[in-house]
């Protein structure tokens, strides 16, 4: 395998977001995951009915081992849930992991309504997560709460877009799902300017995950040497369809099919 994501985030007992996803689409795209767990929940694709959180020092010492050894490519963040853990990490990536690429995708808020992210939590995440991110992937209601804007059409995904960018991420990518329309938009703002992404939605029940899954994805691209411009576009299009062949379990947003595969793909060069 070409490319060693390392992933830290919550773990989902029902296999559809967190953890699991990042793993199943880290390795659908050829990359290896490794991953160092914030938290423990139970839940399906109905209900998060508890979280259990790992102790802030254990998180850093799954960091400290896997960078100590195998190495990483590239570093993605989903949940974080508490103050003390986006601190510990942060402290990890301050000594052990300079240089390496960072996708920050700031879990807020479960597809079920639960809070992943403690309420006093946020500014510590902005302090120390959002500010070393190579990419910043929130999702609109995300990144209304990052912004204190309010986001209705795309010219406003795209002002918050430049906003949050001024927090210190390389580049912020606001996804375009809970957006209305036929079409969904996602919005890329870096140094360059800005660049808008688009595709038809898909009519699924199944989009449990949709968030953790585009962030690995980006995450094992820029893991193996893609452009992040690149890197987002081959996200989008396993997304894509995952969606269209998720398989219809459970009784609310069920889970995505990691097992698809989009190699090749006409128009992208795989970095040598």
């Amino acid at each position: 395998m070409k490319g060693r994501v390392l992933i830290v985030a919550g773990s989902d007992s029902g296999g559809g977001a967190g953890v699991q996803a990042d793993i199943k689409t880290t390795l659908a795209l050829g990359a290896h995951a490794s991953t160092a767990i914030t938290a423990l929940t139970a839940q399906n694709t109905v209900t998060v009915t508890g979280i259990h959180p790992v102790p802030p020092a254990f998180v850093a010492e799954q960091m400290r081992v896997v960078l100590a050894d195998i190495g990483a490519d590239c570093l993605k963040t989903g949940m974080m849930h508490s103050a003390a853990t986006i601190d510990a990490v942060s402290d990890v990536l301050d000594v052990e992991a300079r240089g390496i690429p960072l996708v920050v995708d700031p879990v807020l808020v479960s597809k079920s309504g639960a809070s992943l992210l403690e309420h006093d939590a946020m500014p510590t995440l902005k302090k120390r997560l959002v500010l070393r991110a190579t990419v910043i992937t929130p999702n609109v209601p995300e990144a209304e709460l990052l912004t204190g804007l309010r986001i209705r059409n795309v010219d406003e995904m795209v002002h918050a877009a430049e906003m949050m960018r001024t927090m210190g991420p390389t580049a912020a990518l606001i996804k375009g799902g809970h957006m209305p329309g036929e079409a969904v938009t996602d919005v890329l703002c870096t140094e360059a300017g800005i660049r808008l992404y688009e595709g038809p939605r898909i009519a699924a029940r199944g989009t449990h995950g949709t968030g953790c899954t585009l962030a690995s994805a980006i995450a094992a691209g820029l893991a193996q040497g893609f452009k992040l411009e690149d890197a987002i576009a081959r996200a989008r299009a396993f997304l894509e369809r995952a969606l269209r062949s998720a398989p219809d379990f459970g009784k609310g947003q069920g889970p995505l099919d990691h097992s698809v595969t989009i190699s090749p793909i006409p128009g992208f060069a795989v970095p040598a």
